[in-house]
């Protein structure tokens, strides 16, 4: 082999052991009659990059041991004892891993798993069904799989999308889970399909046919379910091979006969655990062409059906599911041993469950179809990017997940604490800005020895605590509006401040509701410290206020749990929005999609729209204007 020909074995040496396997025999052969891989007297550069890939593989460490390859492993073993000095970078490696997992466990979860042959290697995967957007759930089967790959192990993480059910999927969903994924700077090691495999699986279900273990079924769906829960036999179980086969044909050909039957393994029929009674392994689809492999097939295989096969056929060691399939391991099990197919470890973890909400992708399809939210990324949804759009950092709803950890408790928890972590995120970097409310704002005049006698500006800090966010202009003058809110709770005569500028009397206050004017004495002599009511203000003079919509949510169902009785509609929260207009200081006109920020005694906000962002025509006769989200804090049981 050739410089450039081992160059590129770093990369993939990386992999399970199936994929690296012909790597190695390529290494052991040119190994034949060389003491380092250059084939000099000396370590050289290549001959350090191959060891440290090979070092940080379990798998190969453990083949390689094994003296099958003996070349091989007479060179790694040579480089170990001979050049200690590049093992500092393994161990440092090492030491980091076991640090992240420490911390993980020291910061709320245990992560001490006792993962079977992890020494021989990990490999792990994510399985969405590209029928939907990620929701949080999903998000955290992915990071404790990615975490257990790439932190706790030095291993691999898969990425297949299970697109068994063209009546679902869409190439939409597709492309958003890897998307979102590597917003959450989750990056698997590979992506494939369940597709991919279909012909694998179609000679897995001929096989089965043949062995005895699977049989066609024309039963309806209504008595198929009433005798799979009464523990009844279909009057096709003991079909014969020969006519079994038959049929699967005709499914594969989408006939008349082949559309009127599904395929069956034949596990039990009156198992206490009822996912194991006999369950559809195979039915047809002839409405909806796939978006991947078009009209090519009629028949797809099922989830329950493929998991096990193509996770074993992957090279997948691990697989982490949550605790809702856990009755449905021993069916998984049953695939592998009845196929005589490579062992999968499984572990089951707790999903995450929140109150007044649901993580059905089908009844969140349901709202997004209705029109009762705006799509899978309205800030209501649980969705990634719904929550996202909310405000949550990529940083906190990873911290956040992974404390909770691996465990199989299940609970179903408060949005509290979901968005205080949040908060520790946004707090130190969020700009501080000013609203005041367009409806009924009050115009207020200022007076006295000290009022401006003309507008001016003076540089303030963005953010009181952290310099590095710079400054902005504030105006002042003597012409102001406040919130009729805080107006309405002033007495005549009494000094309030006005933040960031400071203390004023109060003079002349009408008695009239709303309030439409009012006149306030500046005492900038006066202690801020003694006063009860410190106020948000805007001067209307030597500034251009900006206007903004300012937006809040609620939860979209009434109810803290559903159960499996309660119909969807009914629980429905009738009003889950609300909207007023504001007017927010200049220097806000520079804010863009995305920034996040606190307006001062409102609350925190992500700016969903800025001046900016508007397309041509897109703004309506209200005209271009700011579009802010508030971001729930945890403070008092957030509205999500």
């Amino acid at each position: 082999m050739k410089t450039e020909e081992l160059t590129p074995l770093e990369t993939l040496l990386t992999g399970d052991f199936r994929s690296i396997e012909p790597s190695l025999q390529a290494l052991d052969k040119h190994l034949v009659l060389r003491t380092y891989l250059s084939g000099g007297f000396e370590l050289s550069d290549i001959d350090k990059k191959i060891w440290l890939a090979l070092r940080g593989n379990r798998a190969a460490v453990s083949f390689i041991k094994r003296g099958q390859l003996v070349n091989l492993a007479r060179w790694f073993q040579f480089i170990e004892e001979s050049h200690p000095e590049i093992q500092e970078e393994i161990k440092a490696k090492d030491a980091a891993a076991k640090a992240k997992v420490a911390a993980a466990s020291k910061a709320g979860a245990s992560y001490a798993l006792a993962l079977q042959n992890a020494d021989k290697g990990v490999v792990t995967r994510f399985l969405p069904e590209p029928s939907g957007y990620l929701h949080i759930g999903h998000a955290k089967a992915a990071l404790l799989s990615d975490f257990f790959a790439h932190q706790a192990y030095k291993g691999t993480l898969r990425l297949r999308l299970d697109d068994t059910n063209p009546s679902k999927e869409k190439q939409e969903y597709q492309d958003a889970i890897i998307e979102d994924l590597a917003l959450m700077g989750i990056k698997p090691d590979f992506v494939t399909y369940t597709s991919d495999y279909f012909d694998f699986l179609y000679d897995m279900a001929i096989r089965m046919i043949k062995e005895g273990h699977a049989y066609a079924d024309d039963t309806d769906q209504e008595t198929m379910r009433n005798e799979r829960w009464n523990g009844i036999a279909s009057k096709r179980r003991d079909r014969s091979v020969e006519e079994n086969l038959r049929i699967f044909e005709e499914m594969k050909k989408g006939s008349e006969e082949g559309l009127q039957h599904c395929i069956r393994a034949k596990l039990s029929v009156d198992n206490p655990n009822k996912a194991m009674r006999d369950p559809v392994i195979y039915r047809c689809n002839i409405e909806t062409p796939h978006h991947r492999t078009g009209t090519k097939w009629k028949m797809y295989p099922m989830y329950d059906f493929a998991c096990p096969i193509v996770d074993s056929h992957e090279g997948v060691t691990h697989a982490l599911r949550s605790t809702e399939y856990t009755d449905r391991n021993p069916q998984y099990q049953w695939f592998i041993d009845t196929l005589k197919l490579r062992q999968v470890y499984m572990w089951d973890f707790a999903r995450m469950n929140f109150i007044r909400t649901f993580l059905s992708k089908r009844k969140l399809a349901k709202l997004v179809d209705t029109g009762k939210v705006w799509g899978w990324d309205d800030p209501r949804m649980p969705t990634i990017r719904g929550v996202r759009r909310r405000g949550m950092t990529i940083p906190a709803l990873r911290d956040f997940i992974l404390k909770q950890g691996p465990s199989r408790n299940i609970v179903t928890m408060d949005w509290t604490n979901f968005w205080a972590s949040n908060k520790k995120e946004i707090d130190p970097i969020a700009p501080r800005h000013t609203a005041i409310s367009q409806k009924d704002a009050v115009k207020v005049t200022i007076t006295g020895a000290e009022a401006p006698a003309s507008p001016f500006l003076s540089e303030k800090p963005r953010h009181p605590k952290n310099k590095d966010l710079g400054t902005k202009q504030v105006a002042f003058a003597s012409e102001l509006l406040l919130d009729q809110a805080d107006v309405k709770t002033f007495k005549d005569g009494e000094e309030i401040t006005l933040m960031a500028w400071g203390n004023a009397f109060v003079r002349n206050l009408p008695s009239s509701d709303p309030i439409p004017t009012l006149t306030c004495e500046l005492n900038l002599k006066g202690d801020v410290k003694t006063t009860e009511k410190k106020v948000t203000w805007l001067a209307t003079q030597g500034q251009k206020l900006i206007p903004a919509e300012i937006w809040d949510f609620d939860y979209l169902i009434t109810k803290d749990v559903l159960t499996e009785d309660d119909n969807l509609e009914d629980c429905l929260n009738p009003v889950t929005e609300t909207m007023e207009d504001a007017w927010c200081d200049e220097a806000s006109a520079q804010l863009k999609a995305d920034d996040i920020i606190q307006l001062e005694r409102r609350g925190y906000y992500r700016v969903d729209k800025g001046l900016n962002d508007w397309k041509d025509g897109e703004e309506g006769p209200k005209g271009k204007r700011l579009v802010l989200f508030c971001i729930p804090t945890g403070k008092t049981g957030p509205k999500a």
